[in-house]
């Protein structure tokens, strides 16, 4: 195991292979499992009976709570959450008696995106900067920053800021919106959201 300060704490119970890299000030909970070629950043929280796969990827400080299977091609940008029992695919089409391991696809989630409880990302796809996957939806296509997305399939119901709180602008059009509690100006402009600098 590589660790670039003596800071990580990793309990009794966890398995970190040999080769991982953990980053500074990273907690690893009971139960779980880090594949050798992980790389892990600093101030994450991996959770009880947490799956990292060999070619993961997971930014600086990430939460990731309990009974998480992160595969193969997942990469995980900084500030991310991801709630208890989420699950990534790394398979469109999985048979058990077809190897598929040359067909894994690569997905990404961006800088300070939410993952509820129970949610699925099915492979290929990209979840956006500070976009909002509700408890138990099921992503199957590219998610847009700041989007709010729930169901089976997950649908976009709305946008979030930056803190967590609705934006109360409609999915297309145009118009502004201020958070109340940092002072951050989006605007929308057909079907995207940005952040006014």
């Amino acid at each position: 195991m590589q660790i670039i300060d003596s800071n990580p704490f990793i309990h009794p119970t966890a398995i970190v292979d040999k080769g991982a890299f953990i980053g500074n000030f990273t907690k690893i909970w009971h139960w779980t499992h880090v594949s050798c070629k992980a790389k892990i950043g600093t101030n994450c929280t991996l959770g009880q009976n947490v799956f990292i796969g060999n070619k993961v990827t997971i930014g600086n400080n990430v939460k990731v709570q309990n009974n998480v299977s992160i595969y193969d091609m997942v990469s995980i940008e900084d500030d991310v959450f991801c709630g208890p029992s989420v699950v990534f695919t790394n398979v469109y089409n999985p048979r058990s008696k077809i190897n598929r391991k040359n067909e894994f696809k690569k997905t990404l989630i961006k800088n300070g995106a939410s993952i509820g409880a129970n949610a699925t990302i099915i492979c290929g796809n990209k979840i956006g900067s500070y976009a909002f996957i509700g408890a138990g939806a099921v992503v199957n296509k590219n998610v847009k920053p700041h989007a709010l997305m729930v169901g089976v399939p997950a649908k976009q119901i709305g946008w979030i800021s930056s803190y967590g709180e609705r934006i109360e602008l409609p999915l297309i059009g145009e118009g502004k919106w201020e958070c109340k509690n940092t002072g951050e100006v989006y605007i929308l402009e057909f079907d995207e959201i940005k952040l006014k600098t």
